[in-house]
């Protein structure tokens, strides 16, 4: 069975004025039941636009809107999340972002790691999470 690539998209069409040229998609579900879902940052998966400017609860909240829209669009749901990774630019703001995620996973007790970076892709970017699931058996 091949992967399955959701929301495929090339750099150059994403990241204009960069000399960037690379297909990529947005989540990769392997084997029918591995759900790979790419960094989501507070960016609109239609437009690219990016949102909740200078709110790092907006931002966090956003990201993991994102990340449950892949995960359906993969054909997992939230309770199938096994991990989260989230990159931070500025530690000040871990409290409001991981209560805008925690919301979303209440209950599910997936792991967790928590990064401060220098930088993100885009320099209004306060958040970004990346998200690996498990479709259970039976159930792809």
């Amino acid at each position: 069975m091949p992967h399955r690539r959701i929301r495929k998209y090339n750099t150059k069409d994403t990241q204009p004025g960069q000399d960037l040229d690379n297909d990529l998609c947005q989540a990769v579900v392997a084997q029918g039941r591995y759900v790979f879902v790419r960094g989501q940052p507070p960016q609109d998966l239609d437009t690219y636009e990016s949102v909740a400017l200078n709110d790092p609860a907006g931002q966090g909240d956003f990201a993991m809107r994102n990340v449950l829209q892949l995960l359906d669009e993969a054909g997992a749901r939230p309770e199938h999340l096994c991990k989260l990774t989230v990159y931070l630019t500025d530690v000040r703001h871990r409290s409001a972002i991981y209560k805008a995620i925690g919301a979303h996973i209440r209950g599910i007790f997936p792991c967790q790691t928590g990064l401060v970076v220098q930088a993100l892709a885009r320099p209004e970017w306060l958040v970004e999470i990346d998200a690996e699931a498990v479709i259970p058996d039976g159930e792809e």
